[in-house]
């Protein structure tokens, strides 16, 4: 495997190996160029994942502290785990459940479909679907979604069988397994999926795709990229010109080290991406990088998310198969008859007893929490995902007090609920219960959101430089040779889970970071 030198300025810095970064990294390396990969977790491989809920928590997930404050409740239940994302080569792509879905067309165009909603930031993005649907396909191919390219969609469990028979019998018509990026066919060198469950771990067969598994090898074979683990970025250097030079990290010794570059991509996720460029505060820059526009950090959105269970008289064993098994799309339409702008997807969702334990009502406790757990096992869930208002309140600063291990200052996470939002979750909470109880539910369980797997804006695109942190290919407004690419820079979150955007945006990034290389604008 290719080893860099710290001071080769030729290479492309990468900060983060998840769906963003690990994708940017490969496809950058496939044409030619050297990149460095600077990953804060470990690196563990299919054989270690843990087939454990808990176990698999210590494992892989991203625990360093970090502040919340707001009126959503994860600020009162997980003061200081806002998000629920991985700390370890692969990112997230680890941990998500592979569901990969496209924006639709007006939700590129929030405020020109939406209009003024009071209280959002509301912006278009600065690209179309139609500018995307290209990429869209080389991401789908990438990944082998199902659903797609003759792909065959994967099985229904129990748990899609109940939501889909109550779907229909509410008239929904869009309800299916899924455009997922699990293997429902040997593909890409890996088998399908065994049905094991534990998406959340780790997938134990490599049927699911993962950067750590389907992309970073590829790039490490070409011998132009290097991923070191066990390096956390803490900072963004730059020269008197104003042009990123390097990035300097922690080491697994705990030496600081400095990795010079010809360019930065920044893909640590919505809250460590906006931290890492806030930390890089200069005097030429004293409000951080990239933040001429005092955007950064500002406009996050985690999606409208919630959860509804139900027991039912008999076993549903939701938690054998995929973890996200199935999907009613019907609700993502445009429609603001309902109440509320934008639209949602109620999505199969399984998670075991002890993370059910912890949250179904988090700090409840009582005989009517102890039943529904007793009646796990006839118990059938689903999740909310809504498109979300962007609001230049919900941000993610440097805390005043808190440090990490290093001496750096931590992310705080301020998020409040648009009224748009709670009337969202409001109308998914009865059509989830509806659902259930036409098929015979026993009892439904709405549940509040727990700390999120979608984190997305804080960086976000913009066609003014005014308006946001980076423009339509993800390059900072402020500075030619710094990038972000990974959730942070979505302009609006849309009704669909982000890892297809994200990938999509990566390749289309490649393309151009070598293109602006070859013209020496880079």
């Amino acid at each position: 495997m290719a080893q860099f030198d710290l001071n080769d300025d030729s290479v492309v810095c990468i900060v983060g190996s998840g769906a963003g970064g690990g994708t940017l990294g490969n496809e950058l390396a496939q044409k030619g160029v050297k990149v460095v990969i600077l990953e804060a977790g470990g690196r563990y491989e299919i054989p270690d994942f843990i087939n454990d809920e808990w176990a698999s928590f210590a494992q892989l997930a991203w625990k360093d502290m970090r502040t919340t404050s707001g009126k959503w409740r994860v600020a009162r239940d997980f003061p200081n785990l806002p998000a629920w994302i991985v700390k370890a080569v692969g990112g997230s792509s680890i941990h998500w459940a592979g569901a990969s879905l496209r924006f639709q067309d007006h939700e590129f165009k929030a405020r020109s479909t939406y209009g003024a909603v009071q209280g959002a930031n509301l912006l278009d993005w600065p690209v179309t679907l139609q500018e995307m649907e290209p990429w869209y396909a080389k991401a789908e191919d990438k990944l082998g979604v199902t659903g797609t390219n003759g792909i065959p969609r994967l099985p229904g469990n129990n748990n899609f069988k109940v939501l889909a028979a109550g779907a229909r019998k509410l008239g929904y018509k869009e309800v299916h397994t899924g455009n997922m990026a699990i293997n429902s066919q040997p593909r890409d060198q890996r088998g399908s999926c065994q049905q094991i469950g534990f998406c959340f771990q780790g997938c134990k067969s490599g049927a699911k795709w993962s950067t750590l598994y389907a992309e970073i090898p590829k790039g490490e074979a070409t011998g132009n990229l290097e991923v070191r683990p066990n390096a956390m970025a803490i900072k963004i250097e730059h020269d008197a010109r104003g042009k990123v030079t390097g990035v300097l990290y922690v080491d697994a010794s705990g030496a600081t080290q400095r990795q010079k570059a010809r360019a930065v991509a920044v893909a640590g996720n919505s809250i460590e991406s906006p931290r890492l460029l806030l930390n890089s505060a200069s005097p030429m820059f004293p409000n951080g990088l990239a933040n001429s526009s005092g955007q950064v950090g500002r406009n996050y959105m985690r999606h409208t998310t919630g959860s509804v269970y139900a027991v039912f008289d008999k076993p549903v064993h939701m938690y054998r198969g995929t973890t996200m098994a199935g999907i009613v799309r019907d609700e993502s339409r445009l429609d603001t008859k309902r109440g509320f702008v934008g639209g949602y997807e109620l999505e199969t969702l399984s998670i075991g007893l002890p993370f059910m334990a912890a949250f179904l009502d988090p700090g409840a406790w009582g005989r009517g929490f102890t039943s529904a757990l007793d009646d796990y096992s006839n118990m059938a869930g689903m999740w909310i995902v809504g498109e979300d208002m962007p609001q230049a309140t919900n941000r993610v600063t440097l805390d005043a007090k808190a440090k990490d291990k290093n001496g750096i200052p931590v992310a705080s996470v301020h998020f409040d609920d648009h009224a748009n939002d709670t009337r969202m979750r409001d109308h998914a909470y009865r059509q989830g219960a509806a659902i259930y109880e036409a098929v015979g539910a026993v009892r439904t369980f709405p549940t509040t959101p727990y700390p999120s797997t979608h984190n997305m804006g804080t960086n976000r695109m913009s066609a003014n430089a005014k308006d946001g942190v980076v423009n339509k290919f993800g390059q900072t407004h402020d500075i030619k040779n710094l990038f972000v690419s990974d959730g942070s820079q979505f302009t609006t979150g849309a009704a669909c889970n982000p890892t297809l955007t994200i990938v999509a945006l990566a390749i289309r990034q490649a393309d151009a970071m070598t293109g602006m290389m070859s013209r020496g604008e880079i």
